[in-house]
Formats: C-alpha cells, structure tokens, sequence
C-alpha cells in the first residue's frame, strides 16, 4: 500500500526514542519499510531495528535509493535529516521521548554491547539542543511536512495517536493494525511516572 502522493515516509528522532516502535506501527497498518535487515531483532529491540544502511551514507551524497523510496517508509535519525536532497518530498514522524528515558535505554544498550557508557551532566541539555535545532531546520523546508509524535503519550493513548499518524499519511492505513503494533510490554526503560 502506498500513500496518495509520491512523498517518502521518514520516520526520525533521537536513537532509543520510539523511532523502530513506529515503524512497526506503519508496516502493521500496510506501509512498506525500506529495510535490509542487516541489523537484527536483539534484546534492546525484539521486534527489529527496522533500519537501511545506506542511511547512513546520507553525509557522503548517497542519495540514490531515495528513488525508489516513494510511498515507502524509511527510518533517518534526527542527525541525519539535513542530509535529505531538497529534490524529494517528505512526510517527516518526528518522535519524541523523555529524555531521561533516552538516556537510560542509550546507557543500556551500550552496556548490553560491552560499550563504555559515557554520559555527562550537560547530555540532557545538548539532547534537547539538538531536537530543537533540527525541528527548526524542518518546519522552514519547503518540501518537508512534520508530524511530532510523543511516545510516551502514544503509549497512553494509543487510538488517538493512531488516528492522528493516520490523517497525516492521508488515512491509507489499517488503524486496527496499527493499534494492535503498540506494544506497553515493550516500554521498559522508565524513569519516573512518564506515561502522560
């Protein structure tokens, strides 16, 4: 199933803010993920990363298998969506996370990898920094349109959320798919009381 229009479906945010539980929600609802799968389903996320590697290359100009990318959808950290040639059309699902909460499944998933776990008292603030820098760069892009979505909030009220996501990719979707992609059981690194 594709969208009305040739737009390409990204999914974005920080790492470790709902952006795979998102994509989950979009293929459920009939959606077709640009994925290669390379990266495997793993204990910090059961259900896959749901990720494109080429992704990646954005920052060296590769940029070719945007073509074939309309309709679809695709997941682009927050860092990476400058990097999206201006010649396409985009539908942008910005998730947005307690940034405690990010934090703490960041510092988890690296101590999961053997990884030196290296946070200071000034990431929250350059976290935040960094969000709003980037939600600035895309509500002045001309071919970008922008849906923020808080994953804490769409834990909790997950049929408004739906039905939200929904509209915006011009109500092509299976809600009661989608609906049934929204895992709580998934929802382990808390920090406080955080389901709004």
């Amino acid at each position: 199933m594709i969208v009305p229009d040739d737009a390409i479906i990204v999914v974005s945010g920080l790492p470790r803010s709902g952006t795979s539980m998102m994509m989950n929600v979009l293929t459920a609802g009939g959606l077709t993920a640009m994925t290669d799968q390379i990266r495997a389903a793993d204990i910090d996320n059961p259900k896959g990363y749901y990720e494109f590697e080429r992704v990646k290359k954005l920052p060296q100009g590769d940029t070719a298998w945007l073509e074939e990318a309309s309709g679809k959808c695709v997941k682009v950290i927050s860092a990476l969506l400058p990097f999206l040639p201006p010649s396409y059309t985009y539908r942008v699902i910005f998730m947005h996370r307690q940034l405690e909460e990010v934090m703490e499944s960041q510092r988890k998933m690296l101590e999961h990898r053997n990884q030196t776990v290296k946070q200071d008292d000034n990431m929250a603030s350059l976290l935040q920094q960094h969000v709003e820098d980037v939600r600035q760069w895309l509500v002045t892009q001309p071919n970008i349109a922008l849906l923020d979505c808080d994953y804490n909030s769409m834990l909790a009220t997950p049929e408004s959320w739906v039905d939200r996501i929904n509209s915006f990719l011009g109500k092509s979707l299976d809600p009661i798919a989608m609906l049934s992609a929204v895992d709580f059981t998934l929802y382990r690194n808390r920090v406080g009381d955080n389901v709004k």
